[in-house]
């Protein structure tokens, strides 16, 4: 792992752990084992630091969403997001938190707000493509609610309960919308 690379894996950790606001640059040197010159020489800011984690997770979503283009029936395609989504939801829970605590702080909100809306777009379009197949007519009110749903659950699961019943969830999820 080049030393870019350990700087965005610290700063990740650190930020998921402990929030953006709460992580000086001192302890990402720390962990990273890196100096601070260092880290100032591949970001310009914290902030731009910060930009560069949600710009790599952005990245990954797309290739797990490209990685998933095959010939299958809307249906199919449907379920195999479903899928991906849990998998994801509990391989990458660190960076899934992550994702949800910079999304839903103001100030964070504000730094990232145009890779934000870029993911989002990406996200709702993906979404659309596969309800527009469905149900053309309700396409664009059922992506908005699939997403606010796995949001939702995602919410739940990361930040809320202890014991939250993720199988559980999947399955019905999965059986509503084999329908």
């Amino acid at each position: 792992m080049n030393k870019k690379d350990q700087i965005v894996d610290a700063a990740t950790k650190l930020f998921s752990e402990r929030g953006f606001e709460n992580t000086p640059i001192s302890l990402v040197c720390e962990k990273a084992n890196v100096s601070k010159g260092l880290i100032f020489h591949h970001f310009k800011t914290k902030n731009d630091l910060l930009r560069e984690i949600f710009s790599k997770t952005t990245q990954l979503i797309v290739e797990i969403s490209n990685s998933k283009q095959t010939h299958n029936t809307a249906q199919e395609k449907l379920l195999e997001l479903i899928e991906s989504f849990f998998t994801q939801l509990e391989l990458d829970k660190m960076l899934i938190q992550l994702n949800l605590n910079i999304i839903l702080q103001p100030n964070t909100r504000i730094i990232l707000n145009d890779l934000i809306k870029e993911r989002s777009s990406f996200i709702l379009n993906s979404v659309k493509s596969i309800f527009r197949d469905i149900d053309s007519k309700n396409s664009l009110v059922m992506s908005y609610l699939f997403i606010a749903e796995l949001d939702g659950i995602a919410l739940n699961y990361l930040c809320i309960f202890d014991e939250y019943p993720l199988q559980q969830i999947k399955i019905h999820i999965i059986n509503k919308y084999s329908k």
